[in-house]
């Protein structure tokens, strides 16, 4: 079941993120694995909300469906927590990951949250809420990274959430057309309005010059998350910086293209090309390699006009 297990979390993750999965392969063996699993589950639990198969939009279901899907989920993976084993690979893959890594629940429950706020159709008013978003769906997956790469601190984990508000403020950027074409809008009602625009219309082609500034704003304040996150750096393990480097740079690259695109962002999904990831994945080593030494810098003062997360433990 291990190496089943195990060769099934790899395909997962080599189909559903060219991004994560060449940032995953300069992590220690150890930590390359419990990465994989977790991805494994985070992947199953967005498709399952999202009618998608490994990150593609298949059939949205409606709202009892994805209501009755996601308490399914929370089931499935409180069970993860407790003493019989699982079957069912995605929860197989969390159940080994919380007891290798002895994540917290309240982590993995978190998540869910982040789930929940698209079962309910929830809008986000301001940037605040947006980010409270953010946070749920991909800051605290940093956290539980955290966990498996090692440093637990307060102050690292700070970072590692900040990373992953980063990651998904450009995720939002580049799919915010897609998005709305499935009904859902995590742009800041505030600033849509503020612009001339509302989250029925915010991506009809008429508006795409309206929609670029809008973006544009969003991807300018996830470039301070993107900086708060290389504090971390230096609290990490030499290949697992390297790692987190490497999606760094990948993932805040989507976000420079639709900026760079501007109106035009949206007329094919903007990606990262092999070279570019290559290129990324050399300077990721260079950036770990220059982070040895600093093992103060997340302990530092971060700016307390950042969001902060909840729980903050």
């Amino acid at each position: 079941m291990t190496d089943a297990l195990e060769r099934q979390a790899r395909v997962t993750i080599s189909r559903g993120s060219k991004s994560f999965a060449i940032a995953s392969r300069v992590f220690d063996a150890r930590t390359r694995r419990g990465a994989t699993l977790l991805y494994t589950w985070c992947r199953h639990c967005d498709d399952v909300v999202d009618g998608q198969v490994l990150g593609h939009r298949d059939v949205p279901a409606s709202a009892s469906d994805t209501g009755a899907a996601l308490a399914e989920l929370r089931r499935c993976t409180a069970l993860a927590y407790q003493q019989p084993l699982l079957q069912d690979p995605p929860f197989a893959a969390l159940q080994e990951v919380v007891r290798t890594f002895a994540i917290p629940a309240r982590h993995a429950q978190a998540h869910l949250d982040g789930f929940a706020m698209d079962v309910a159709g929830r809008e986000y008013r301001t940037f605040d809420d947006t980010l409270e978003y953010c946070y749920h769906v991909a800051g605290v997956v940093g956290i539980m990274m955290c966990h498996i790469m090692g440093p637990t601190e307060p102050a690292v984990l700070d970072r590692a959430a900040d990373l992953g508000l980063a990651f998904q403020l450009s995720n939002i950027a580049r799919d915010v057309v897609e998005d709305a074409q499935a009904g859902r809008c995590y742009l800041p009602v505030d600033w849509l309005e503020q612009a001339g625009l509302n989250p029925r219309n915010h991506a009809d082609q008429a508006h795409r010059q309206a929609l670029a500034g809008v973006v544009a704003r969003l991807l300018e304040s996830a470039e301070t998350y993107y900086a708060s996150a290389l504090k971390g750096l230096p609290a990490l393990p030499a290949r697992s910086a390297w790692a987190v480097a490497t999606a760094h740079g990948i993932y805040r690259e989507i976000g420079l293209h639709v900026r760079a695109l501007g109106p035009a962002a949206w007329d094919h999904r903007v990606s990262t090309s092999t070279s570019d990831k290559l290129r990324l994945l050399l300077r990721g080593a260079y950036q770990a390699r220059a982070s040895r030494g600093d093992g103060v810098a997340a302990a530092q003062g971060r700016p307390a006009t950042l969001w902060q997360r909840p729980g903050r433990a």
